[in-house]
């Protein structure tokens, strides 16, 4: 939600990206190519997150003509913490450049709210295609044995999909990313939530292989209440955390391994020295959440956030 015109250093990848971090390149916030939609779609409260209120459509008084941030390397100083933490998984760019063709809200009234909308259903597309293009990469049981790239990475993951569920998941990124194509009406029209249970069906798949592949007994706790829950150095490899609430959870040193991440409420947990390599399905904006340090080990195509 923090705009400069350029990408801040320490934001930026330490180095050249691998597959399939290199295909996750354009879901990742550009805000230099962006007429700062978040800034302005989005509406947020006064709280520990933000400094004051702001409705739906109106700019954040921080924003400036040329849609930079006016407070951007001070925003937690400031009050405004939320805006470090959102992630918009380069819905904005998307929608400022490719659907409406660089044409912005403040020289062209009249986009303003076609804008708006578009792009609050192409920030939940693009978060689909960062979850299907994480689970694309991981090898299928079609592939070569062979295939010196594949096997590698099933030997990292100890994870080898089924080829139907490969295949499916390769649809459904293609449709995914047809749709982001559409035009604003078409996004406006779209029934983003039932495209989003047809992929989560497949994403399940996924996690169930990842997870079977586990020695041991997994801990199942979808959707659980985990608020400020002690879980220093918990074995939690290959748990099921989907949309659990880890909010000020204490997980230092926790193993994390091969754990589903998706939806997980990661606001605040105390992640100092936990493994989070192979979990899956987690993106930038639950690790911006959270607290961590040097020794907390994130999946790769993850950043370690400045404020850790």
């Amino acid at each position: 939600m923090s705009h400069e015109r350029r990408r801040p250093a320490q934001d930026r990848p330490s180095a050249p990206p691998s597959a399939p971090d290199a295909a996750r390149l354009p879901l990742l916030s550009d805000c230099g190519d962006c007429f700062g939609l978040c800034c302005v779609a989005l509406p947020f409260a006064r709280s520990a997150d933000f400094a004051l209120d702001k409705e739906a459509g109106r700019p954040c008084p921080n924003l400036r003509t040329d849609f930079a941030c006016g407070v951007h390397r001070d925003l937690r100083q400031r009050g405004f913490a939320g805006c470090t933490v959102f992630e918009c998984f380069g819905a904005g760019q998307k929608v400022s450049q490719v659907t409406f063709g660089g044409t912005d809200w403040r020289t062209a009234p009249e986009t303003a709210r076609p804008m708006f909308d578009a792009f609050a259903v192409m920030r939940q597309l693009h978060e689909l295609l960062w979850y299907l293009t994480e689970a694309v990469a991981l090898p299928s049981a079609a592939d070569s044995d062979s295939d010196s790239g594949s096997a590698g990475r099933a030997g990292a993951t100890g994870t080898v999909l089924a080829a139907a569920v490969h295949e499916e998941l390769r649809a459904a990124l293609e449709r995914t990313e047809e749709l982001t194509r559409g035009t604003a009406e078409e996004l406006a029209g779209l029934d983003v939530a039932a495209h989003r249970g047809a992929v989560n069906v497949l994403l399940l798949k996924v996690s169930e292989t990842v997870r079977a592949g586990v020695p041991g007994r997994k801990k199942e706790r979808r959707g659980a209440d985990l608020m400020g829950a002690r879980l220093k150095g918990a074995d939690l490899r290959g748990a099921n955390l989907r949309g659990a609430y880890l909010i000020a959870a204490d997980l230092r040193g926790a193993d994390l391994r091969s754990a589903d991440m998706i939806g997980a409420d990661l606001r605040d947990a105390d992640l100092r020295g936990a493994d989070l390599t192979g979990s899956i399905f987690l993106t930038q904006a639950q690790v911006n959440a959270a607290r961590g340090d040097a020794a907390t080990r994130l999946p790769q195509g993850l950043r370690r956030p400045a404020h850790w």
